[in-house]
């Protein structure tokens, strides 16, 4: 009886065991990059560390025409994992331009050196002081990835990530900095309407309005800014003539004027010249060439 009832109880607090949320330090640290991810139990969510077994790296020779971008995020990302100061870094731009593909190319570079890449959505930012707590006192130097960052007037997450960058982050764990890349430099909608309370002192001098003030706050805490620009014909052609060479498409077939003119028709379908679209075309290509049908 005793045996049969002591079988009840174990199942039943394995079922209770699969409902509670798991334990926050219960992390696969052998792996390099994580999210951060929200789980329902019992009518409440948890957030957790969760490994990315199979992390989209990108090597940093395989980025063309941001060269400076480069040089200047990868300098800053070295200084950061040999305990020197760095900077919190936003990257700015043209979408398909390469930012999100350049921080991941500083964890294929440092890696090895103990750097450890968490991607935390915008959704998650209110988040921040947990993910922290979770990675203080570790031996490995994080980067909390936050991409396509944008937010509305009044979100939460924005002042969490204010508050982030502001010291509560790089000043209170130091292990930790914010990379994140938007398509606004301001990160959140910039009104005319904003303007209308700017105003002039007796110098001459302008002040902008609170509102403006407040959308300049949360840019100015990042200590590193890098622009990206949308890419030249050339340059488009040479980031297309990359990735087929990288998907196995001869030379000579890769430098073909088809196979040119193919390239810029696909452009000019989606309506960019980005390094994204670039990718994309020569996956299409590489394909038909592979199975010896027209090019897309």
């Amino acid at each position: 009886m005793n045996g049969e009832l002591e079988k009840k109880l174990s199942r039943l607090i394995d079922r209770l065991d699969a409902l509670l949320p798991p334990d926050p330090g219960d992390v696969d640290w052998s792996q390099s990059a994580f999210r951060w991810e929200r789980r329902p139990y019992l009518g409440m969510t948890a957030g957790r560390l969760e490994a990315v077994r199979c992390p989209a790296l990108i090597s940093g020779g395989e980025l063309l025409h941001v060269q400076r971008q480069k040089e200047l995020l990868f300098s800053n990302t070295e200084s950061f994992v040999r305990g020197l100061p760095a900077n919190n870094v936003l990257l700015t731009g043209a979408r398909g331009s390469g930012k999100s593909s350049l921080i991941r190319a500083c964890l294929m570079a440092y890696r090895a050196e103990g750097l450890r890449l968490i991607e935390v959505s915008r959704d998650f930012l209110t988040d921040l002081p947990d993910i922290v707590k979770v990675v203080a006192g570790r031996p490995e130097r994080f980067i909390l990835f936050c991409d396509d960052l944008t937010f509305e007037q009044g979100e939460g997450g924005y002042r969490a990530l204010k508050a982030a960058l502001d010291g509560s982050i790089a000043g209170g764990s130091g292990n930790t900095l914010v990379y994140a890349t938007s398509n606004r430099r301001h990160l959140m909608p910039e009104r005319a309407a904003d303007n209308l309370d700017s105003s002039l002192d007796a110098d001459g001098l302008l002040h902008p309005a609170e509102t403006i003030e407040e959308q300049l706050s949360l840019s100015e805490r990042f200590g590193l800014w890098l622009s990206f620009y949308p890419f030249s014909q050339d340059e488009y052609l040479d980031i297309v003539g990359l990735w087929l060479r990288e998907l196995g498409v001869p030379e000579q077939r890769a430098a073909s004027p088809e196979m040119r003119v193919s390239a810029l028709q696909f452009a000019l379908g989606r309506g960019s010249r980005s390094g994204r679209v670039a990718q994309q075309f020569a996956r299409a290509a590489a394909a038909c060439v592979a199975r010896g049908r027209p090019l897309p």
